[in-house]
């Protein structure tokens, strides 16, 4: 059977572009150092750190705030949007066989995500060896859940813990407000129900991964979307585990206003330069 490693080794066309260092990337040498937002708080059970997916220094800010708990000693599970959760078993071997970023990144085979901002914090998976969990719903899970509904891709052990009672309805409010701004206002009524059971199922498999790994702490890295105490992960963990102690860090590019009270700490950055998001809609 073929080796993790020697999968690794095979030319990957899909992920050229992707692994290629953009003029933004978090490994540019010349980036000015990290301003981690100021924590003295003690490590929680659960650390929820955000992003805002293309922002770089956002990425730099949350590089140093994990590198500074791991260097003075905490040993969390890392488990990470940017990996499905069915991939599990490739992701385990390849944390345990690869010895550089770029293998596990190979062997994954995840092009959607720009990599070069990643590849830092699956250094420090690697050379701190802290287990590594995939935490996603995948397109393919997230697509049936649209069609068939919230309770679709999980088990009655899942239902009965986080789905006893309906689902709280700030939560469907304002994961529809995300949905709609998220995509410029202009997606019909008829599909945004279905896309808020998706981004409910996949909050909640998130919350039940990070639950998964008791007794050892952990850190969630993903969107902000997820770790909002208000709608996110936060929310589904207190539901299941009230006494859990769970921290969340927003890192927020300037001018954002509809996180506000979304996290008990919120880091702010520069807005990255990109063409309107909006223009593909308006086609």
């Amino acid at each position: 059977m073929m080796t993790v490693l020697q999968r690794a080794a095979l030319p990957a066309v899909l992920l050229s572009g992707v692994l290629a260092l953009s003029a933004c990337s978090v490994l540019k040498k010349d980036a000015p150092p990290p301003v981690p937002v100021a924590d003295a708080l003690p490590n929680p059970q659960v650390l929820l750190l955000g992003e805002v997916h293309d922002n770089a220094q956002g990425h730099r800010l949350r590089l140093a705030e994990l590198q500074r708990r791991l260097a003075a000693g905490w040993r969390p599970a890392i488990v990470m949007e940017q990996f499905d959760r069915e991939t599990q078993p490739l992701l385990t071997r390849a944390a345990r066989e690869c010895a550089d970023p770029g293998c596990i990144i190979r062997v994954m085979e995840q092009p959607r995500w720009d990599w070069s901002l990643y590849r830092p914090v699956l250094d420090l998976v690697i050379s701190y060896q802290l287990p590594l969990i995939a935490g996603n719903l995948s397109r393919a899970d997230a697509s049936r859940t649209v069609r068939d509904g919230l309770k679709w891709s999980m088990t009655p052990a899942m239902v009965s813990t986080y789905l006893a009672t309906p689902v709280p309805a700030d939560v469907l409010e304002g994961q529809k407000k995300e949905i709609q701004e998220g995509h410029c206002n202009m997606l019909p009524d008829m599909m945004i129900g279905g896309m808020v059971d998706a981004q409910v199922a996949r909050d909640i498999w998130m919350a039940k991964l990070i639950r998964d790994q008791a007794p050892r702490d952990v850190v969630l890295i993903a969107g902000n979307g997820q770790v909002r105490k208000d709608i996110g992960v936060p929310r589904w963990l207190k539901i299941a585990d009230p006494q859990l102690n769970v921290r969340s860090i927003g890192y927020l590019e300037q001018g954002s206003s509809n996180y506000r009270g979304a996290f008990d700490l919120t880091q702010t950055m520069p807005v990255q330069p990109r063409p309107d998001p909006c223009a593909k809609f308006k086609k």
